[in-house]
């Protein structure tokens, strides 16, 4: 069983005990001392703090195995990767009709992280990579993430985000898209739309990303249109909504 070793200890040996129970499946006390190499009072200890908190359950027959709220957590990042997968084909055909970056943007907290990008092949272009972490106060797609968020000031805890712009966001909602100039970036725009679900909550924001002197100062005039067709779309292929 492969371990990483960090300056966290006590997390170490946590992760140390889910491993096993992930690898092997159930297992009595002395068989997670056995599977873990941790002392039977601290493989204990830990066993009955990560039980407290749902992350180790036990079985019919008493034996330690994985808790429940770790398979939520597994349906949440699953659900998370299902829309990243059904986004490609549709970031792709976003990208060959505008002939800008299309890219698919989750919340992270008080952030943004990029699940899915389709690059322009060549020329001048705005490049975020997967898995690069931006910020959700500036450019389209954070300002849709917040649009949605369901409270009036969008924070990730309750609290607001220093310097939006409220009206903004109900211009965002009111309208259905987002625009932005050289607001995360000098000399990029973007466009974005909302990914919702049959209820309205928002899921991810879908976006186009270009150079202002290709895109113009008003993208949103000529822009919105497919990328909030692109949204609808990729809402109806991850199930998000009906198809009809």
């Amino acid at each position: 069983m492969d371990s990483i070793a960090t300056n966290v200890g006590v997390l170490d040996k946590s992760v140390t005990i889910l491993a096993a129970l992930a690898e092997r499946g159930p297992m009595s006390l002395a068989g997670l001392v056995d599977a873990t190499g941790l002392a039977r009072p601290t493989a204990h200890r830990l066993a009955a703090a990560l039980e407290a908190h749902r992350l180790v359950g036990r079985d019919g027959a008493g034996r330690y195995r994985l808790g429940l709220r770790v398979l939520a957590w597994a349906g949440a990042v699953s659900a998370e990767f299902g829309l990243a997968e059904a986004a490609r084909p549709v970031l792709e055909a976003l990208r060959d009709e505008t002939g800008e970056s299309a890219q698919l943007f989750v919340r992270d907290g008080d952030s943004r992280l990029c699940v899915a990008a389709s690059e322009r092949p060549s020329g001048l272009r705005d490049t975020v990579p997967v898995g690069a972490v931006l910020p959700i106060d500036r450019g389209s797609g954070g300002k849709v993430l917040l649009a949605y968020a369901g409270g009036a000031e969008g924070g990730a805890n309750g609290s607001p985000v220093p310097g939006v712009d409220l009206a903004e966001l109900d211009t965002i909602r009111r309208r259905g898209w987002a625009a932005s100039v050289a607001e995360r970036e000098e000399g990029v725009c973007s466009v974005s739309a909302p990914v919702l679900d049959s209820a309205g909550r928002i899921h991810a924001a879908l976006g186009i990303s270009g150079p202002i002197n290709r895109l113009g100062r008003q993208p949103g005039r000529h822009l919105s249109a497919p990328v909030v067709a692109a949204a609808r779309e990729l809402e109806r292929r991850a199930g998000l909504v009906a198809a009809g």
